[in-house]
C-alpha cells in the first residue's frame, strides 16, 4: 500500500493547527508517558499502523519497558503493570474512541472523574480526540509506518 498524499505538506496550516493542540498537551500537566500510552491505545483501536509504530517507538525511547508496552491492548488483564490512573485513562480512551457505540455512559465518566481533575479529564479527552483525528488522516492517506519504510528499503 502506498501513501496517497502527504497531508502535512498538502495543508500545512491545518497540520500546524493540530500541532498547536499537540504542543499544548505536552505541557498540560498530564505526564508525557500517560499521553503517549493513550495515543498508542487510540491508534490500536483505530488500526493506524503509522501511529502505532510512532507511539511505540516514542514510548520505548522514553524508557517504557517492553513488558508494559506489549500489554497495552490487554491492559485489563495486565494487573499491576498499569497504575489505577493509567487503567482509568485507558477505559476513558476506549469509551471516547468508540463513542458511536458507547455513548460515553455515566459510569465510564464517573470512573474517569474519580482519577482525574476536571481539567485533566478535559485534557485527556483532547488527547484522545486529537489522536483520533491524526489516525483518520494517517489511515485515509496511507501514511507509511517507519518499520514498513525500513523493510521496503531492505
Amino acid at each position: 500500500m502506498s501513501q496517497r498524499i502527504d497531508y502535512a505538506t498538502a495543508s500545512p496550516d491545518g497540520y500546524k493547527a493540530f500541532g498547536a493542540v499537540y504542543v499544548y498537551l505536552q505541557k498540560c500537566g498530564l505526564s508525557k508517558e500517560l499521553i503517549d500510552l493513550v495515543y498508542l491505545r487510540v491508534s490500536q483501536i483505530n488500526g493506524c499502523a503509522y501511529c502505532i509504530d510512532m507511539h511505540s517507538r516514542d514510548l520505548l525511547k522514553a524508557g517504557v519497558a517492553v513488558d508494559k508496552l506489549v500489554l497495552v491492548p490487554v491492559w485489563r488483564e495486565a494487573g499491576a503493570v498499569f497504575t489505577p490512573r493509567e487503567r482509568a485513562a485507558f477505559a476513558w480512551t476506549e469509551t471516547v474512541t468508540r463513542i458511536a457505540e458507547t455513548g460515553a455512559p455515566d459510569a465510564d465518566y464517573e470512573a474517569a472523574a474519580a482519577q482525574f481533575s476536571a481539567k485533566e479529564l478535559a485534557d485527556l479527552t483532547y488527547a484522545i480526540g486529537l489522536m483520533g483525528a491524526f489516525n483518520r488522516l494517517g489511515i485515509s492517506f496511507r501514511a507509511q509506518p517507519a518499520a514498513a519504510v525500513a523493510a521496503a528499503k531492505a
